[in-house]
């Protein structure tokens, strides 16, 4: 268990947390979520003691163990990778280092021997006698094999720097975890994993992601910070975000009895609670929401961009062909090579690579941003495409440029209200829609970048990663823009949920189209894995 007293945090004149006391029970998982820049990154290292509050204390109790997830990939490059997966265990590692150190010394002495069977009792207690063979198996589990586990950590590429990441601060049973946005740069498989591993898990969890289908897989709480202020639902994040909307509704519709109102919120938690996720933590997730009861349900005061996609022009027939396609960059590599497939009406495609620089270049290429190696395509004639990067950089260069004055030329209507208007959608207003278009935070940017593909009103729709640098907020709404748009989506996503729901189609390009799956994403997933069985 670990909890907080009176917590406080304050940079210059900006309140982040203000008297927070909050207890996180063992047993349970805690998704905690707020708006960009409500502190949660901030929150999870004072409960890890990297930051100290200004007023109140974090307690844990007495000889519990607190294990944090690394995010400098690059702090342990000296150490191989076993080594590193049992330095997350502290105590444990700093009683081996120095009993291989007393043995090593040349004149062993009786104070020495005295030490080293302390440290041996010690040792055999924390059951270091497993710890290697702990650590090895589960870096195997997350996809590391042995002729890596004795590697330096400078020697993988960052996907595999993350997985011994997490292996550290997973390993050795801690009493109480805290994984800041854990699905960072892991495929789908070692996600599946850790869902699993956390399912099992029976100490205190506290989690920040971006990831709706992992929290909503692994949660049995969630943490809202809004305000300063942290208050704890029971539930995923699907039932908190549900709920509050339920809720906000209920609160701004006034005309409605409080009977009514009382019944509706009870008739969503039955409805709720029967259709829990069949995940690890259901059970005891879905016994939580039965004693909820309507007073515990509160609107959210999130404030949420309006993102609905709307085309000018009804698309035909005839969409995309695509023949032989091919791209090699200037190393000389191929990043796909004789891809041919057409695109129809309705459709909305998933395109994945192994390598997202792949993905990347064939969206710049059918946006006519960047010419194909070999090959060719073509868009029908009613086709408007629209053209979100996953680096959009060259967009913001301008200093000169307000938000007002950076949309206003993308549109061919002028006139600022009307400009101000899909700033506004984007929550860019008043003061905000003046703010120059250099100095916007990454998330900021996206969001700008969304507003001018909604004043274009396009029909195609090619979005590389939208879901980078938006909060969990941006996304959610996204999510529900898309299902809704009548177009055609390319789309490449790290986000399972939002592939799941969204897309029909999947094309997965490389030496050809390696696979090409009509349904959702899940049986694209569930179709490659049994590929990949088959040449095993």
């Amino acid at each position: 268990m670990i909890s907080t007293s009176n917590v406080s945090l304050r940079f210059g004149k900006r309140l982040l947390f203000e008297d927070v006391t909050i207890k996180f029970t063992p047993g349970n998982c805690y998704g905690l979520i707020g708006a960009n820049g409500a502190g949660k990154t901030t929150f999870v290292k004072i409960l890890s003691g990297e930051i100290e509050p200004q007023t109140g204390d974090v307690m844990m109790q007495k000889g519990q163990r607190l294990a944090v997830l690394k995010q400098n990939q690059f702090a342990f490059d000296e150490f191989p990778v076993l080594e590193t997966v049992i330095m997350g265990h502290e105590r444990l590692y700093k009683i081996m280092k120095e009993k291989d150190a007393i043995y090593e010394k040349a004149d062993f002495t009786e104070a020495d021997g005295n030490r080293a069977a302390d440290l041996e009792a010690e040792f055999s207690e924390l059951e270091g006698w497993n710890a290697e063979s702990d650590a090895a198996t589960m870096l195997s589990e997350l996809g590391l094999n042995e002729n890596q586990h004795n590697r330096l950590m400078k020697d993988l590429d960052g996907s595999e720097k993350v997985k011994v990441l997490l292996a550290q601060a997973l390993f050795g049973n801690p009493d109480v975890l805290l994984l800041d946005e854990p699905t960072n740069n892991l495929d789908l498989k070692t996600v599946q994993w850790l869902i699993n591993f956390l399912g099992d898990f029976k100490n205190t969890v506290i989690v920040v992601s971006h990831d709706r289908y992992f929290l909503d897989e692994v949660c049995t709480h969630v943490a809202d910070i809004d305000f300063g202020k942290i208050q704890i639902y029971p539930g995923n994040y699907s039932f908190w975000y549900e709920s509050s909307q339920l809720a906000m509704r209920q609160k701004a519709d006034q005309n409605k009895k409080m009977d009514e109102k009382r019944k509706e919120l009870e008739e969503f938690i039955r409805r709720f609670s029967a259709n829990v996720a069949k995940s690890k933590q259901a059970t005891a997730r879905q016994k939580m929401l039965v004693k909820l009861t309507p007073e515990e349900i509160k609107p959210s005061n999130r404030k949420y961009p309006y993102i609905y996609f709307k085309a000018e022009r009804e698309i035909g027939g005839q969409v995309l062909n695509v023949t032989n396609l091919g791209y090699q960059n200037p190393e000389g590599e191929w990043l796909f090579r004789n891809l041919t497939f057409n695109i129809e009406k309705d459709q909305k495609v998933a395109i994945e690579s192994d390598n997202s620089t792949g993905s990347t270049a064939l969206f710049q290429i059918l946006a006519g941003e960047m010419k194909a190696t070999e090959g060719e395509f073509k868009w029908g004639v009613t086709t408007s495409v629209g053209h979100l990067p996953n680096e959009n950089s060259k967009y913001f260069q301008d200093p000169e440029l307000n938000l007002v004055d950076w949309l206003r030329q993308y549109s061919v209507e002028k006139d600022e209200s009307y400009i101000r208007g899909f700033l506004g959608r984007m929550l860019f207003s008043g003061e905000e829609s003046l703010k120059k278009s250099n100095v916007l935070s990454g998330g900021e940017k996206v969001r700008c970048m969304f507003s001018k593909l909604i004043l274009e009103a396009p029909n195609v729709l090619l979005l590389d990663e939208p879901t980078d640098h938006l909060d969990l907020e941006s996304i959610t709404v996204m999510n529900t823009g898309l299902s809704d748009f009548k177009g055609i989506i390319l789309m490449k996503s790290r986000d399972f949920q939002l592939n799941n729901t969204v897309v029909n189609r999947v094309i997965e390009i490389g030496k050809g189209v390696q696979m090409d799956k009509l349904g959702q994403f899940e049986d694209y997933i569930k179709a490659r894995d049994e590929k990949k069985a088959e040449l095993a």
